[in-house]
């Protein structure tokens, strides 16, 4: 059934007009132009369409928009900026983190979601909180990599 709704995308009010029990996924790419979210698996299981919600890592392809009102919703495009890149960004950057860069998204997501609860993981706690992103490109050594510098960076940030 269609619906108003209004979902908090990236710490803004969106008005929308859709079918309730449409995936956040859909709606993000559809309707609002937000592409960082990716489809993969569609079944809540490979972390391409992941996105914040109340700062927890989530499949956003299992998320119906009707059950995210009152929730604070973060993606990829809400996480940094070309001018002022997140430092999960720059660190990915820097250390060639990806290389399709089909998961990265939702890597740089779930890695952020760790990073807010934990500033200092070791790398096991790094592999664990990324353990349901696939990446199919072999990535992985870089990827835990670019997280820990990420979390070194913000960590000296923090401390200046």
């Amino acid at each position: 059934m269609r619906r108003d709704i209004t979902l908090s995308i990236n710490g803004q009010a969106r008005r929308l007009n859709v079918d309730d029990t449409a995936s956040l996924l859909d709606v993000l790419r559809a309707e609002l132009e937000l592409k960082g979210a990716r489809f993969g698996c569609g079944a809540g299981q490979c972390g391409a369409c992941a996105v914040l919600v109340d700062g927890e890592d989530k499949a956003s392809c299992q998320l119906e928009v009707g059950n995210l009102e009152g929730k604070a919703i973060t993606t990829l495009e809400g996480i940094g900026t070309p001018e002022r890149p997140h430092p999960l960004q720059t660190a990915f950057l820097d250390l060639q983190a990806g290389q399709c860069g089909y998961c990265l998204a939702g890597i740089i997501v779930g890695a952020k979601a760790l990073l807010d609860r934990n500033p200092d993981p070791t790398r096991a706690e790094i592999a664990q909180a990324l353990a349901w992103h696939l990446c199919r490109c072999g990535a992985h050594n870089r990827i835990l990599a670019a997280v820990a510098l990420a979390a070194e960076r913000m960590r000296a940030e923090a401390a200046a």
